[in-house]
């Protein structure tokens, strides 16, 4: 069994606990529910830097990255450095985030939230827009076609932005018409090695219409300078800065060298 097997095990399980506790109507009944979504799209598109900075205590593959860290001092620094975007992690067992952290997150920040986690149900599409969330992702690996359009169509319909993710050519087939940005992760879901030579290879395939960005395993200005040149506008950034003592300084002076 895979990281990414588990990972959706487990995320079956927990999906069906959540809708026992909250109804779909309760989630409506939430306050961020109403708010009109801020665009990543649009962010990535008219942004110098193209950074979706990520804030993720923990991932399977590195254990605690950050394990005490500060939603709210962390995320307010990632914005006041200039990020494009915030991805904040939203699952617990593997990567030590919770709906919490989002929430908290958004009563402070006015730029665009990706919610990070393994969408699986429509039910976790209504939790994101709860939560205020802007953005979710749709991960090719874990989701058919048939299944990817559904979730996109109604993310769609709620006002949330659609990033699918995909790491091989084969996962291209998930596209569809409500897919807003397409993203390359550099990490192998099933085996957890890195390697942006695939947001490389994988640059050519991709419809040219679409929003690109290149995720995980980018610690470098220079990397981040290559893949523009593949046509790339955003850069999924987290354990690089996650690492640091303070994530927003860190990212501050990488957006001040690129």
């Amino acid at each position: 069994m895979t990281i990414l097997d588990k990972i959706l095990e487990q995320k079956i399980l927990e999906v069906a606990q959540r809708k026992q506790q909250k109804s779909v109507a309760m989630l409506e009944e939430e306050p961020f529910f109403s708010r009109k979504c801020i665009s990543l799209k649009t962010n990535l598109l008219n942004s110098t830097s193209g950074i979706l900075s990520e804030f993720k205590r923990k991932s399977p593959s590195k254990g605690w990255i950050h394990p005490n860290a500060d939603v709210l001092e962390i995320t307010k620094g990632y914005s006041e450095a200039g990020a494009s975007g915030i991805s904040i992690l939203t699952d617990f067992p593997f990567f030590g985030g919770s709906p919490a952290d989002l929430i908290s997150a958004r009563s402070y920040l006015n730029c665009p939230i990706l919610r990070k986690d393994f969408v699986i149900d429509e039910y976790q599409l209504f939790e994101a827009k709860a939560m205020g969330a802007d953005v979710i992702l749709l991960i090719a690996a874990a989701l058919t076609p048939v299944k990817t359009k559904i979730l996109a169509k109604q993310a769609q319909s709620l006002g949330l932005e659609v990033l699918l993710e995909v790491h091989n050519r084969e996962e291209l087939k998930n596209i569809n018409e409500y897919v807003d940005m397409l993203g390359v992760n550099n990490r192998n879901l099933k085996t957890f090695e890195v390697s942006t030579d695939i947001s490389k290879e994988l640059a050519k395939f991709i419809p040219e219409e679409f929003v690109k960005l290149s995720e995980s395993g980018i610690s470098s200005v220079e990397t981040v300078r290559e893949l523009r040149e593949y046509g790339y506008n955003g850069f999924l950034m987290g354990e690089n800065f996650m690492k640091e003592k303070n994530p927003g300084d860190a990212l501050k002076r990488f957006i001040e060298d690129l």
